[in-house]
């Protein structure tokens, strides 16, 4: 489902001796809604590369801290051997009675101290674009995972 992992994101996954690196399972993992004017980029590397373009509203205060950002339940790493791909997958995500924008993508990332310090992990693609307009709104994750790696 990710349409789009950052180099960063990767990296950190990968290198479990690193300082600041990602754990998908047990870090606090969230997911940031932003508009069409943001335009995706692998060499983005934080949340402040990206936060510019952060819904912000009624049911979604962007921001560190702020209630829009949402954290994934039940987090999973798995694998499907009749695809041959490994996968992280969580329940999905949902706002309330939110009007803040149109949301054209979704960004995962690790949240730590400040925007400028927590990692983004992958943008995902939110096609067609939601528009916000008082309703609840949900992403349903794609059944085969959020991000899939393939054997």
């Amino acid at each position: 489902m990710a349409s789009n992992m950052y180099q960063e994101g990767i990296r950190r996954i990968i290198d479990r001796n690193m300082s600041g690196n990602i754990d998908l399972l047990n870090d606090t993992i969230k997911v940031i809604l932003l508009t069409s004017s943001y335009t995706p980029n692998k060499d983005h590397q934080f949340v402040s590369d990206v936060n510019t373009y952060e819904l912000n509203g009624t049911g979604y205060a962007n921001g560190y801290g702020g209630s829009g950002r949402k954290s994934l339940a039940s987090k999973a790493i798995g694998k499907n051997d009749s695809t041959d791909k490994a996968y992280f997958d969580a329940a999905d995500s949902s706002w309330t009675a939110i009007t803040a924008g149109t949301a054209a993508y979704a960004v995962l990332c690790k949240e730590i101290t400040a925007d400028s310090s927590s990692p983004i992990i992958c943008c995902v693609d939110i096609s067609p674009d939601v528009a916000t307009n008082g309703g609840d709104y949900t992403i349903q994750w794609d059944s085969a995972g959020i991000i899939t790696w393939a054997a």
